[in-house]
């Protein structure tokens, strides 16, 4: 084994279990987070001198997860899929990743500002290395979170309707 395949694991060790929970919160489902992974760093792996290269390749592929899971919901928008039966509902990642009730919101908000606001709250990230990973502008991506939080918002505090409450059925 080479040196490059040596420093290639030892990125993948340190970096994976982040990558993970990014992806997680992207695609809102662990398996389908782990294929994203497995995908961003197979294409990394590729060009791993080029990439380590140029300094620390957390950037590169955190953009080749987010760009994975882009492409990836525009594939799967444009065919059906046929299953032979309905699997069972995944339950929650990772107790540790947060509330149920946030992820839910997330997958709800279209891919890319979901992106935004996953790099820029959960990744911590400015919105110059949000842009750099999602491959637009600053702009873009303060737009993009901007919509993204108040979407958050508006789901999150909707008050959540009582049976017979102010229903004009109660009797």
């Amino acid at each position: 084994m080479g040196s490059e395949d040596t420093c290639f694991e030892s990125f993948v060790s340190r970096e994976q279990a982040g990558l993970l929970r990014l992806a997680v919160l992207l695609a809102g489902d662990r398996g389908h987070a782990e294929d994203l992974v497995q995908t961003a760093l197979l294409r990394t792996y590729r060009h791993w001198d080029r990439v380590a290269g140029r300094g620390d390749p957390t950037a590169y592929v955190r953009r080749a997860v987010v760009t994975a899971h882009t492409s990836w919901r525009r594939r799967l928008s444009t065919g059906e899929q046929v299953v032979e039966s309905v699997p069972d509902r995944a339950g929650p990642a990772d107790e540790r990743d947060g509330d149920e009730e946030l992820r839910a919101a997330l997958r709800t908000l279209p891919p890319r500002m979901r992106a935004a606001v996953v790099l820029r709250y959960y990744a911590d990230l400015s919105e110059q290395q949000a842009a750099q990973a999602m491959g637009c502008s600053a702009s873009a991506v303060n737009t993009q979170t901007t919509r993204g939080l108040a979407r958050l918002r508006a789901l999150l505090t909707a008050p959540v309707p009582v049976p017979g409450e102010g229903s004009r059925w109660t009797t």
